[in-house]
């Protein structure tokens, strides 16, 4: 193959072409990892220059669009979601569900909201917080000021964590599940690219971080999740179960260093909302 790689610059993220399915990126790299070896020991079958082993990343790793080089999101988006819709990597979630839970707002938003899967409500909808918790997260977008359309919202995983039969509720996800699933949604991070993520909740924060902790320990603080700034709080459902004033103050006072970072204006009334 000629012609030597191009460097990313410096800064620019990769991410995987969606024509290139994520399963086969550990094999490719056995198959370059054997070729490798194969030159370097001076064998001549199969033959495997430098350069050609070089080329053979550039079909995974591309430079990421800038937010001026692409526009349309939502067409970088839309491949993605059909491959969700189809998707049975998890055989058990695909029998259960309605459909698939994709994501729901603007590609070109500067926040993004991340929960942890679907529920009943989600999985009738096929549509991200809808239910009493949804609810809660819209009234919480709107008193940032922002309308729900201006923002994207997401799940960990994309189907509804199956239940027992005759079983009423929601259960969380297994790790085994997140891992799985995760890939879509950092394919979704990396064409929006949004200024700020905000997790909700701790299994949000274990599909995101790799870590599990108290949400005493890690909420309104800054942690970050592939360079992205990401603020960590507690989920609406939360705030549902535990009615107390203060509580509801912590999220809100995670809220507003959100929109400190994003370098949104804060009014008087947002600033005083639970004093």
């Amino acid at each position: 193959m000629p012609g030597a790689s191009k460097e990313l610059p410096s800064g620019a993220k990769p991410q995987i072409v969606s024509g290139v399915p994520n399963e086969f990126s550990p094999a490719l790299d056995l198959v370059l990892t054997a070729l490798e070896q194969m030159r370097e020991r001076g064998e001549k079958l199969p033959r495997a220059s430098r350069i050609s082993l070089t080329q053979l990343h550039r079909p995974i790793v591309a430079e990421l669009p800038s937010r001026a080089a692409h526009p349309d999101k939502a067409a970088l988006l839309a491949p993605i979601r059909t491959r969700v819709a189809v998707c049975v990597k998890c055989p058990h979630l695909a029998a259960s569900r309605t459909q698939t839970v994709f994501g729901v707002g603007n590609p070109d938003a500067e926040l993004m909201f991340i929960g942890e899967a679907p529920g009943a409500d989600e999985d009738a909808r096929g549509e991200p917080f809808v239910g009493r918790a949804g609810q809660l997260l819209t009234k919480i977008i709107e008193t940032m000021g922002f309308s729900r359309a201006e923002v994207y919202i997401a799940n960990v995983l994309k189907c509804r964590p199956d239940m027992p039969q005759g079983s009423s509720g929601n259960r969380p996800p297994t790790p085994a599940e997140m891992q799985t699933c995760l890939p879509y949604l950092a394919e979704q991070i990396a064409i929006i690219q949004p200024k700020v993520l905000v997790a909700l909740g701790a299994t949000a924060v274990e599909g995101l971080l790799g870590t599990r902790s108290t949400m005493r320990e890690m909420r309104g603080k800054w942690h970050s999740h592939q360079e992205t700034p990401l603020m960590i709080t507690y989920h609406p459902s939360y705030l549902l179960r535990n009615q107390a004033p203060s509580e509801k103050r912590k999220v809100w006072e995670d809220m507003l260093q959100v929109l400190e970072r994003i370098g949104r204006p804060i009014t008087e009334k947002q600033r005083n909302y639970f004093r």
